[in-house]
Order: structure tokens, then sequence, then C-alpha cells
């Protein structure tokens, strides 16, 4: 429809179009501190973005998305993963998680650890119940979360290499009301150009 619309070719679009990731990358990597701390709630989970296909009994499509949202804040993190095991994950949390949080996840071999890293780890073994009958503890919360990241990631002509971009693009949409997202991006450009002019966000 550009192409048609605008006449532009489609190594102009291309540009434009890897510029505005740029632009939101840039957007989410200067907002993301650690979310959650002291006796906050973390739910944390993974999940693959990307139809599931088999040769010869192995996966070869899809890209793996490990998340995380603060009940209280509301603040969340999305990081593209190609391994689920305990060193990629546990890095993450590290990095993303306040310690002294009180962590939820489900019963992923990769999280047994977190009791001796310095936060509080609740799970609930979603093959039993959705919620633990002894503790409360859902991942609910995060379940949404993927549930709203999924309806804006595209489902066609998708590319892994762009997967960090599209995570952006989908927090950015999350952060900021339709009315809002145009201006607050025009401001975005103007401090990827001007750094020393950072924008003022948006109420």
């Amino acid at each position: 429809m550009v192409r048609n619309e605008l006449g532009l070719s489609n190594k102009t679009i291309c540009d434009w179009a890897s510029f505005c990731r740029e632009v939101l990358i840039e957007w989410s990597v200067k907002r993301q501190g650690k979310i959650g701390g002291k006796d906050m709630i973390v739910e944390i989970d993974e999940s693959k973005f990307g139809k599931q296909k088999y040769n010869v009994g192995r996966i070869v499509e899809g890209q793996w998305v490990f998340g995380g949202i603060c009940r209280e804040t509301k603040s969340t993190f999305l990081v593209p993963v190609e391994k689920r095991d305990k060193d990629t994950l546990l890095q993450i949390i590290k990095d993303k998680i306040e310690p002294g949080s009180i962590i939820i996840s489900d019963c992923w071999k990769a999280y047994n650890c977190l009791q001796d890293e310095g936060y509080q780890h609740l799970t609930v073994n979603h093959s039993v119940n959705f919620v633990d009958p002894t503790t409360l503890a859902h991942t609910n919360t995060v379940e949404r979360l993927w549930r709203e990241v999924k309806l804006k990631v595209p489902l066609f002509g998708r590319r892994k290499k762009h997967f960090l971009g599209y995570l952006a693009r989908s927090m950015f949409l999350m952060a900021f009301e339709e009315e809002k997202r145009f201006h607050q991006f025009l401001l975005e450009v103007a401090a990827l150009n001007n750094p020393l002019h950072p924008p003022h966000p948006q109420p």
C-alpha cells in the first residue's frame, strides 16, 4: 500500500521500517530498569512465538521470548532468547528483577535456584491447576501479557533478526494510548537525533 500510494521503492520502505524499529528499540532500552522490589510480586514465563513445525521430531521454526510483569506497577520486560536453560534465564532475572521480589513461575527446572539467589519463589504446576491451592500463586497476569503482545507482533513476513524490534513496538503500543502514540514517537525520533534533549513522556 505504501509503495502504491506514495510511489516509494521497496528499499526506501525497508530503510524507513528499520529506522522505526531502531527508534522503538532505543526507547525500550532507555525505559528498562529493574522491575519488582522487596515483597513485590513479579510473574515470569517463557512463550514461543510462531507455529511449531516438526522435521524428524525437531522444532524448526519460532522464537522463544522470556518475559516478566510486576503486579503492583505493571512494569514489564521482554527478551528474545535462544535457550531456556538455567544460565540464560537466571542472568536475565538478575538483570531485570530487583532482589527481594516475590517471583511466581511455573515448575520449569531452570527456576529451581531462585530461592538461593535472593528472591522469594512460588510456583504453580499448570499440569495440575492454574492456581496453587496452598499459596494461591498464579501466573494469570503474565499469561494476559503474552496474549496482548502476540496480538501486536506480525503474523506474516516476520524475521527472527527483527524480533527485538517487534517486542519493542509491542511494549510501545501498550505504554501509550492511541491518540498519544504518534506524538510520543516523534519525540523519540527527536531524542535519537539529539540525545542532549530527551523527550518528555506524555501523561
